[in-house]
Order: C-alpha cells, then sequence, then structure tokens
C-alpha cells in the first residue's frame, strides 16, 4: 500500500513538473511584434482569433474616393441622437475607452442601436485616398440584437477639441484605471460629431479592428474629420504612441457614399 502511495506521488510531481504548452489570453495581444496585428490569429485558442488572418470583410480599408465608392446611397439611412452624459474612462491597455451611461441612439436603415463605448487610435486605422490621418475615433453601437455599427471619425490636428477637453485633461495614464466624468465636463457627443451627424459618410460591411476581429459589423465612416489640438493628440500618444491595425484588403465589398 505504501509503495502504491508513493508510486502515485510520483506520478503527480512528474505531471506537474513537465513542462506545459503556453496559451496565450486574448489580453495578451498587442501592436507590435510577436503579439501585433500580422500575429493576432497566433494569440489565443486556434479558433478565437482565426477571422484576424483567415477573414474576408476585415476592417479597416483604404476608402478610395475617386474609384472605390461604387454608388451612392440613400442620405437619409442615418439618424444620430447622442447627447450630453456621464461616463466613464478606462485605460484598458489598448487604448482609451469611454463608457457612456445615458441613452445615445442611432438609426439605420430603420434599426435603432444604442451606443455602448468609443475608443480612440492613433494613427488612423482607416484611410481616405491612401492617407492616415494622425488620429481615430470609434463609436460603437449595438442593436437589441447585439448587432454592431461602428461610427468612425477621422481626427486631424487643429483648433483645441471643447467638446473633449476635460475628458482629454483626465485621460487615465495608468492600465485598469478608471477615471469618472460628470456634470458640465461630459462630451456632448451629437455636438462633436461633423455636420452634427449629416455630413457625408461612406458605409461598409466591415469587422471589429481587435481581436477577435469579428464579421458583420456595419461601418459608417465619416469623411469630414474632426479637430484636435498638437498638444491633445500628443497627450494621447504618450499613452499609446501607436494602436492600429493596418488596412485590409476590400476584396469583393461594396463602398457606398451618404
Amino acid at each position: 500500500m505504501a509503495t502504491r502511495r508513493l508510486s502515485r506521488h510520483l506520478l503527480v510531481s512528474l505531471l506537474f513538473s513537465l513542462p506545459l504548452p503556453v496559451l496565450a489570453a486574448s489580453s495578451q495581444w498587442t501592436y507590435q511584434g510577436q503579439s501585433g496585428p500580422e500575429h493576432w490569429a497566433e494569440v489565443g485558442s486556434s479558433l478565437e482569433n482565426a477571422l484576424c488572418a483567415k477573414g474576408t470583410a476585415q476592417s479597416p480599408i483604404d476608402i478610395d474616393l475617386h474609384h472605390g465608392v461604387h454608388h451612392k446611397a440613400n442620405t437619409q439611412n442615418l439618424k444620430i441622437a447622442y447627447m450630453r452624459s456621464s461616463l466613464t474612462m478606462i485605460n484598458n491597455g489598448h487604448t482609451i475607452q469611454a463608457t457612456p451611461s445615458g441613452k445615445d441612439l442611432l438609426t439605420y436603415k430603420g434599426d435603432n442601436y444604442h451606443l455602448v463605448q468609443f475608443h480612440f487610435h492613433t494613427p488612423s486605422e482607416h484611410q481616405f485616398n491612401h492617407q492616415a490621418y494622425p488620429m481615430e475615433m470609434h463609436l460603437v453601437n449595438q442593436d437589441k440584437n447585439g448587432h454592431l455599427l461602428v461610427v468612425g471619425l477621422m481626427i486631424k490636428e487643429g483648433k483645441e477639441n471643447q467638446e473633449l477637453a476635460a475628458l482629454w485633461k483626465r485621460l487615465p495614464r495608468e492600465e485598469g484605471r478608471e477615471v469618472h466624468l460628470t456634470g458640465k465636463s461630459d462630451p456632448d457627443l451629437g455636438r462633436l460629431l461633423p455636420g452634427k451627424g449629416t455630413a457625408r459618410h461612406v458605409t461598409y460591411q466591415g469587422s471589429l479592428t481587435t481581436p477577435p476581429c469579428t464579421e458583420s459589423v456595419q461601418w459608417v465612416v465619416f469623411e469630414q474629420p474632426i479637430e484636435l489640438s498638437h498638444q491633445q493628440i500628443e497627450r494621447f500618444r504618450t499613452l499609446f504612441p501607436d494602436n492600429h491595425r493596418p488596412t485590409q484588403q476590400l476584396n469583393a465589398r461594396l463602398v457606398d457614399e451618404e
């Protein structure tokens, strides 16, 4: 009996002494090196991020306004009713993400979406006519069935953005840190949008631009950029010098202008 207990003990010790395979969690993806965009499909389980390499409707894309926009669509498809609301910001290690607490709504082709969060990239992920902007803002909206629609705003260097000024002064520097904004310091996202949401924009079917690169995401990308000052852009870059995914192949997808 003692020999049997000893053998069992040795077997357990041997199993735990063997080198175990390293399974990278989805949080371990980055924007550089061996865990950067070219390797996202290798991060996590074998199927978790497979679309990052094998997907055929991936984002972002290079939007060619001269040749790539196939036809003009109905300009009444998009109606945005964003407003001022308190929010919570977090440095999630990949970007600054803000979650509003209000009822910011968007209607696209008759379907209603609720704004769930917005975040930022530098340089811009989408390009227009092969040109990137210093930054890009993504406003992620979701309908009652879980379908996603992302509004993309290009950001150019210019005047200080007053709607984002209070938020920008409190950008959380440490990963995992949260900051709460309430009252007059809350940004009015409706006023932030180009033409208050009525400016010219393009639409296409794409994906999330971060792992797991889920497809069937409706994109609405405004052609007219918003402005941040040089100081505001640099303040973000001190936290995230480069957090963009390179452009992906358009393949057989259509890009519509509205």
